[in-house]
């Protein structure tokens, strides 16, 4: 089995869309992405995922089953920070954060003072299952850290979602504490993170990421990627995001 996991386009957070720039790299990368035969298509239900997808399902003449758990990872819950409501709880500033071992802790980080007393960890739980749910229909069952492979297969799943959800499927998959996710890597507008299966022994499969947000795409069509979802390079830059 290969999972996709695709980041919508350069989104227009007003409208919960895309921008211009943000459409043409959703064409693009339906121009990849139609390659990718036969596939089964899950979108979020929120309006820039799905105009994400549109452009690839209307060229492969699909349609995505819409997944709740697919939605971005915010909930409305926000951690508190020096005594005020921070961000959203995977937008937190290093310095609030790194210095604690137990947001490293793949079981424990939810255990930490910023996520205490909030549903954080029952959003995160959620996600894990319908995760869950979503491969034992493709023939893969959840045991313990593993996954039982009742029916092997190559199927393609292509899960068309967004940053903050993205780490939390990953960290399920892959064991890692979600907090260095969310504050250690960042997937551009529509980068492609793919993990495979493997089947070392009968029965028994774990997944193995092959790429993280990959926007080759973009660059092959002479187009530099959104600068969405990064922060300044250096305090100093002023036109780029700090908070």
């Amino acid at each position: 089995m290969n999972i996709y996991i695709v980041r919508h386009a350069e989104p227009d957070y007003s409208i919960d869309s895309l921008t211009e720039k943000g459409w043409r790299e959703a064409a693009l990368l339906g121009k990849r992405l139609e390659k990718i035969t036969p596939a089964y298509y899950y979108v979020s239900p929120l309006g820039r995922a799905k105009d994400t997808a549109s452009l690839t399902l209307r060229a492969v003449g699909a349609s995505a089953e819409e997944m709740d758990w697919l939605r971005e990872f915010d909930h409305g819950y926000r951690v508190v920070q020096r005594g005020h409501a921070s961000g959203l709880a995977w937008d937190i500033l290093p310095a609030d954060w790194a210095q604690e071992p137990v947001y490293y802790d793949p079981e424990r980080w939810s255990d930490g003072p910023l996520y205490r007393d909030t549903t954080v960890r029952t959003a995160f739980d959620a996600v894990g299952n319908g995760l869950d749910a979503l491969l034992a229909k493709h023939g893969y069952v959840r045991d313990g850290r593993l996954y039982r492979a009742e029916r092997p297969n190559h199927d393609n799943l292509i899960l068309f979602c967004h940053f903050g959800v993205t780490c939390v499927l990953l960290s399920h998959l892959l064991g890692i504490s979600p907090m260095v996710l969310w504050h250690g890597v960042c997937s551009l507008p529509t980068s492609v993170t793919i993990l495979n299966t493997e089947e070392r022994r009968e029965g028994i499969t774990s997944f193995r990421m092959s790429a993280f947000g990959d926007t080759s795409h973009l660059y092959a069509a002479g187009r530099e990627p959104s600068f969405s979802g990064r922060f300044c390079e250096t305090y100093e830059n002023w036109e780029q995001r700090h908070d």
